[in-house]
């Protein structure tokens, strides 16, 4: 996708605003935040923090690791990354917003010492070779054409050895999709393929895999159980318009089988 299609699929104007009003609904007092106080509503991605977890644990990020958050959104993961694992990491992502938020968001909760935000398209990331330990990368590469740009360049900026932490959504191969998706408010901005044709681009662009999960049936169940809870302030509605609809257009495309959802750990190849 351009600047142009990911700033009108992302960027609203109200980002900011909008965590801020729902910070103050839910009784956070803004100058007195946690990290845990946005649990809710910054995991842009399915199964949110339950994801991030189960990923982090299997890259085996520790406080040494130099960590590039590929695709940082309101930077959710860098912060969790920096606070679960006192490490520090970069955040890149292509909408200034999201960038802005996600600086903001950090002061907020102490943690902007550790997180360096920076704007950066992942198919021409601005780092010199051999630069990070761990890339991670959670629902990026479906608003990105080109897998191979996104996933040599991962492998450019990674240290011989180095992993790819990567959750992501995937064609089921079968069916038409309802939109809005959360990553996609129509067709033409979605950039689907197989699970099979996602793992031969990450294996070609010089990568052995050493996991490869696919974690559709726990996805559905857990996004429906979410999608039953009652409406809570603190929620990805927040900051993303018609998150309702989209959060229920995926769950029933997991559900079915239309969508696959596939965690992966590679290892950079070291020739």
């Amino acid at each position: 996708m351009t600047t142009t299609q990911i700033d009108s699929q992302y960027a609203t104007g109200v980002s900011r605003r909008g965590i801020e009003q729902a910070l103050v609904a839910a009784g956070k007092h803004l100058g007195h935040l946690a990290p845990a106080d946005l649990r809710l509503l910054e995991d842009f991605h399915t199964m949110g923090r339950v994801a991030t977890t189960q990923l982090v644990e299997l890259s085996g990020i520790t406080g040494g690791t130099d960590v590039l958050d590929a695709g940082t959104g309101i930077g959710g993961t860098a912060r969790f990354i920096a606070d679960h694992c006192q490490c520090t990491v970069i955040a890149v992502d292509l909408t200034d917003e999201y960038c802005e938020t996600a600086d903001w968001l950090n002061r907020l909760v102490g943690l902007d010492d550790r997180i360096t935000v920076r704007r950066a398209d992942v198919t021409d990331l601005p780092f010199a070779g051999a630069t990070f330990d761990v890339v991670f990368s959670q629902h990026v590469q479906m608003n990105v054409a080109d897998k191979g740009s996104l996933y040599r360049e991962a492998r450019r900026v990674l240290r011989p050895g180095g992993r790819l932490a990567m959750w992501d959504i995937t064609s089921g191969g079968h069916g038409e999709l309802g939109f809005p998706l959360p990553w996609a408010d129509q067709p033409g901005l979605s950039h689907l393929v197989t699970s099979a044709e996602l793992r031969a681009a990450v294996e070609s662009s010089g990568f052995t895999i050493e996991a490869w999960n696919d974690l559709t049936d726990q996805a559905a169940a857990i996004m429906a159980t979410v999608l039953s809870l009652p409406p809570d302030p603190l929620g990805l509605h927040a900051f993303v318009p018609g998150f309702a609809t989209k959060a229920e257009n995926l769950t029933a495309a997991l559900a079915d089988g239309r969508l696959r959802a596939i965690q992966c750990l590679a290892r950079a190849d070291r020739t």
